[in-house]
């Protein structure tokens, strides 16, 4: 005989976030499942669907929350940093990869999200926040003369792209762990060159 567990849990659905974010990273988006959550943290299994309809609404409250925390963690390195185009890039570059180290799995999502297709207006708008974030940089650099004139969404794009690259390469062990630091620091040498004036 099977006891049903009651649904008291204070904010369930920050908790089944966190416990399927750790999921993600150990698993993979396969083996996230809502009635393991609702396991682990002690609810009746169907509490997690009063937060997430399904296991693809948790994927992208997930990805959503992976979108918000990398906006977060950019601004901060952009506070941070020195006032030219080198300085912040080379600081958004170093937090990128710090987070795509730390989550690979929910940034694999997130990417795979960015081009879904029936992904929701709010996640379409979430995956634009890295570009948008380039095009900035890219028009701060312009207005300093740093960067030559164009369309500051079509000269980011390639500058993003190298350093996706190498952050990807680098997760993936694709670069041995003694370079990475002088790999990335080549890396956005190599993209600042490519939008000299």
């Amino acid at each position: 005989m099977t006891t049903r567990r009651p649904y008291h849990h204070g904010d369930l659905r920050a908790a089944l976030l966190t416990h399927a974010r750790r999921a993600l990273e150990e698993k993979g988006p396969g083996g996230l499942s809502l009635r393991e959550l609702a396991r682990e943290l002690g609810v009746s299994p169907g509490a997690p669907s009063r937060h997430f309809a399904s296991k693809n609404a948790l994927l992208d409250a997930l990805a959503l929350e992976g979108f918000e925390d990398l906006r977060a963690l950019l601004a901060a390195a952009q506070h941070e940093a020195g006032a030219s185009l080198a300085d912040r890039l080379t600081a958004l570059s170093y937090a990128y990869l710090d987070f795509a180290a730390a989550s690979p799995a929910l940034l694999d999502l997130m990417y795979s999200v960015k081009y879904d297709p029936t992904a929701s207006p709010e996640l379409a708008a979430a995956s634009q926040q890295l570009p948008a974030f380039a095009a900035r940089l890219i028009e701060d650099g312009q207005h300093r003369g740093e960067v030559r004139e164009g369309p500051a969404d079509e000269i980011g794009l390639p500058v993003m792209a190298a350093i996706h690259g190498y952050v990807a390469l680098t997760v993936a062990g694709g670069i041995p762990a003694d370079i990475v630091e002088r790999g990335l620091k080549d890396t956005v040498a190599f993209a600042l060159r490519g939008c000299a004036p």
